[in-house]
């Protein structure tokens, strides 16, 4: 039985876990945060990932634990309704389509759970070297911990130490869309009942917005604003992170600053930019990369959950088929993703200009907006066909 390390334990990490123990891997998670991670956005099971999710036997439960909206609003920086929508909403689109949208650690528990207690997960930790031999992978861990693996999976987001420890620095792959988001939990002070209200910052396609969630008990917060060049920041530096929210928010209208506190005591506060990851290969030697790693969308493509789900399914299942060779599993894991992946990361791009496209427009610039090419965002979601292993 050959023995696989993911490092990440949030969407792909733990969907892989499900796939390689039920074809006979041994399997062990090592995960940086103490426990499983809470908070995070509303994120989106699409097309292809909804295959998988029914494939797995969880897709009953996601639909149970669904985020429940009736629909969205947009306000001014007084608090006017510009218009509303019981028809979409801003971050899960059509509310008649079968995409499900749940809470990242929702998803994340549901699928660690269908994974079972065969798998061996390492908390508060995470790898801090990689020595790659002909017959295995020697694994030094941040807390002194020394093993071998048969094969290393970095899932571990689009800041991914593995891909650091064996690709190259970040910056030799990483590409700057020019926002910034955070999200957050915060009190339902809005009394919102599954609902979204978001307010656009004069003059930026970016401002703010909450949705409510956990039977209204609460808010997720939404914040971000354009930067075209990246900022310098510590990634493990919350602190300063919510500084650079509120200084880039100061003075803004709606209820932003009254969001803005509620930032300031909470636990489960993230902060990025939105970006991709772009490579040549996913893989070297024994060790690869899924989702996000390897081939971060971006919030803006609506898909990174989706390809995550997908890209666990697709590598186990070549690993499978290959019967454990690595060299020819990795091979054809890029070669039946590589398509799909580039097709989510355009789309990507085209959202962001669409919505710089309805900016122009607003200020008259007709002519631009007409100009732009936009992809049917249904057919790049369904364009991936999930076959059998």
């Amino acid at each position: 039985m050959k023995n696989v390390l993911i490092s990440g334990a949030s969407i792909g990490g733990p969907a892989l876990a499900y796939w390689l123990r039920r074809y006979g891997f041994g399997v062990t998670v090592v995960e940086v945060t103490p426990g499983p991670r809470a908070g995070g956005q509303a994120v989106d099971v699409r097309g292809p990932a909804l295959e998988v999710a029914e494939r797995m036997g969880v897709l009953d439960r996601i639909r149970e634990q669904r985020v429940e909206m009736r629909g969205m609003s947009m306000v001014d920086g007084d608090g006017n309704e510009l218009y509303r929508s019981e028809e979409y909403t801003l971050t899960g689109g059509d509310l008649g389509s079968p995409d499900v949208e749940i809470l990242r650690d929702d998803l994340s528990a549901i699928l660690a759970d269908a994974a079972g207690d065969g798998v061996e997960y390492l908390y508060g930790d995470s790898i801090a070297g990689l020595e790659q031999g002909d017959d295995g992978v020697r694994v030094i861990f941040q807390s002194g911990t020394v093993r071998t693996f048969d094969l290393v999976v970095g899932a571990d987001g689009a800041h991914s130490n593995t891909r650091r420890l064996v690709f190259g620095p970040e910056k030799d792959f990483i590409t700057h869309l020019g926002t910034y988001l955070s999200v957050w939990t915060a009190p339902n002070f809005l009394g919102l009942d599954r609902w979204q209200v978001f307010h656009q910052v004069p003059g930026s396609s970016w401002g703010g917005g909450v949705m409510s969630v956990r039977g209204n008990e609460e808010v997720r917060v939404y914040l971000g604003f354009e930067s075209e060049r990246p900022i310098e920041y510590d990634h493990r530096d919350t602190a300063a992170q919510k500084k650079i929210m509120a200084d880039a928010l100061a003075g803004g209208g709606w209820v932003l600053p009254e969001l803005v506190e509620t930032m300031w005591d909470a636990a489960d506060f993230h902060f990025d930019s939105m970006a991709q990851i772009h490579m040549d290969s996913w893989s070297s030697g024994r060790v690869v990369l899924l989702g996000d790693a390897g081939y971060c969308g971006s919030p803006l493509s609506g898909q990174g959950t989706s390809m995550a789900l997908v890209g666990a399914y697709v590598l186990a299942g070549e690993l499978k088929a290959a019967g454990g060779d690595h060299r020819a599993a990795f091979a054809d894991y890029e070669k039946e993703l590589r398509g799909y992946v580039a097709a989510n990361q355009e789309l990507a791009l085209t959202n962001k200009a669409r919505v710089e496209a309805q900016r122009n427009a607003e200020t008259g610039g007709e002519a631009e907006a007409e100009a732009v090419d936009f992809q049917d965002f249904g057919e790049i979601v369904g364009s991936f066909t999930v076959r059998d292993y």
